[in-house]
């Protein structure tokens, strides 16, 4: 995993605005100063403040909060921490009151008591310390989000590879059953259903490994397995596969309509002219919509059924989340799938 930039981004924000406050406060400050109160305000005590800032960030939160899990020694530490920094600012300030204790109040020139100065430099190390605290939580939210999105997109490319696992050789299986009966039977179109599968599996092998495909290259799957499967109905196979829309410019994930299909051979009935299967697409720039009805064969039970609608419908929820709807109609004498997708 590449390491993220927010929190080096979130360090340079802080501390522009950090630089800007005391741009800006020293332009409308009206009393004049000299190098030498320039050099220990600015440059030493912000040696203090950026130390305290980074002792805190990088050694004691993940040492004592993260992983120690040592809160009231944390604590017991930050206090001392913000003591000592104080303590040090104002023993500098003592030994140089008139660039750091001295200030101009109403033309007159007065000097801040050592405690007020103490309890005025305690507060300003509070806020290095507690912004600190702060910039370093909201960075380790941060990364573990981006940690946790990256873990989830992980899980669902290695759910989505099992479950296509499971299709090809599902599909495989019942396309080899089929050409095996032709071979038993001697058929002529043996041949032919051997180059359809063959057709069939370059697609599922070499063009399916994508994350999305032309939809029109799915519809040349779909014919495909409809014509190697009308190969072994001996009555005929009455399939009615209609297409409208944009079907050439839209696409699609791939292997995500042939369970339906497959479902209307294994379980339905497809010699009966008067009752076809009715397969439509129908696709514009928005929505795919995807339907398939065969009249039911009652006497058509497959023990290892489900594992083609179950499979799909784990994949629609994987990659298209919230964007399709499938609505499945089991009447009496009828099967439905209906499938629009927001493409």
């Amino acid at each position: 995993m590449t390491k993220s930039k927010g929190p080096i981004i979130l360090h340079a924000l802080y501390w522009a605005v950090i630089l800007i406050i005391i741009a800006l406060s020293a332009f409308f400050d009206s009393d004049t100063k000299n190098i030498k109160h320039f050099l220990l305000s600015l440059v030493l005590f912000g040696i203090i403040n950026v130390s305290l800032f980074y002792i805190n960030y990088l050694i004691l939160i993940p040492q004592f909060i993260k992983k120690k899990k040592k809160y009231f020694l944390y604590i017991f530490i930050f206090i001392i921490l913000l003591g000592v920094a104080a303590f040090i600012k104002t023993a500098i300030a003592v030994l140089n009151p008139k660039e750091m204790m001295e200030y101009m109040n109403e033309g007159k020139r007065k000097t801040i008591s050592v405690d007020q100065y103490f309890f005025a430099q305690l507060f300003l190390c509070g806020f290095f310390l507690v912004s600190s605290c702060l910039i370093k939580f909201a960075a380790d939210w941060f990364a573990n989000e981006r940690i946790q999105r990256n873990l989830e997109s992980e899980r669902r490319e290695m759910e989505l590879q099992f479950l296509k696992s499971q299709l090809n050789p599902h599909f495989l299986f019942n396309s080899l059953n089929n050409i095996y009966s032709l071979a038993y039977q001697k058929s002529d179109k043996t041949a032919d259903a051997i180059m359809k599968l063959s057709e069939i599996m370059r697609y599922m092998i070499y063009e399916s490994n994508t994350p999305t495909v032309a939809l029109s290259k799915e519809v040349d799957y779909l014919t495909n397995y409809i014509d190697l499967q009308k190969i072994r109905f001996k009555d005929g196979a009455y399939i009615e596969l209609t297409l409208n829309g944009e079907i050439d410019d839209q696409k699609i994930v791939p292997l995500m309509l042939i369970s339906f299909v497959e479902n209307a051979f294994k379980h339905g009935v497809v010699n009966d002219p008067e009752h076809p299967v009715k397969i439509n697409i129908i696709a514009n720039q928005k929505i795919l919509h995807f339907s398939v009805i065969n009249k039911k064969n009652n006497q058509n039970k497959d023990a290892q059924g489900g594992v083609g609608l179950t499979n799909v419908e784990r994949r629609l929820q994987l990659v298209y989340p919230d964007r399709y709807k499938l609505n499945v109609v089991n009447s009496a004498t009828h099967y439905t799938c209906e499938l629009m997708i927001d493409i």
